[in-house]
């Protein structure tokens, strides 16, 4: 397995917020995480989806959504992990 971070960014608050990353090999299993790193305790922070699009035979692109639950901003790292 292979992981690492693709984007760091920072999501509004009470706001939504799209990502893509393109040239993925379609053959992969890959699977998306989306991580705060702005702190804060009592509840969840972010939630996000994820679509996917076959750009092509040999790439695919992933649209990632994240949406911020909370009323102030919130800095986010999106991470992959490769499972073959």
């Amino acid at each position: 397995m292979r992981v690492g971070t693709q984007y760091t960014g920072t999501v509004n608050r009470n706001g939504r917020l799209r990502v893509f990353t393109w040239g993925w090999n379609p053959n992969q299993h890959v699977i998306w995480h989306v991580v705060p790193v702005s702190t804060r305790r009592g509840g969840p922070q972010l939630d996000w989806d994820v679509e996917v699009e076959r750009a092509n035979s040999n790439q695919v692109t992933y649209w990632v959504n994240v949406e911020n639950l909370t009323n102030q901003d919130v800095r986010f790292e999106m991470r992959y992990a490769i499972l073959n």
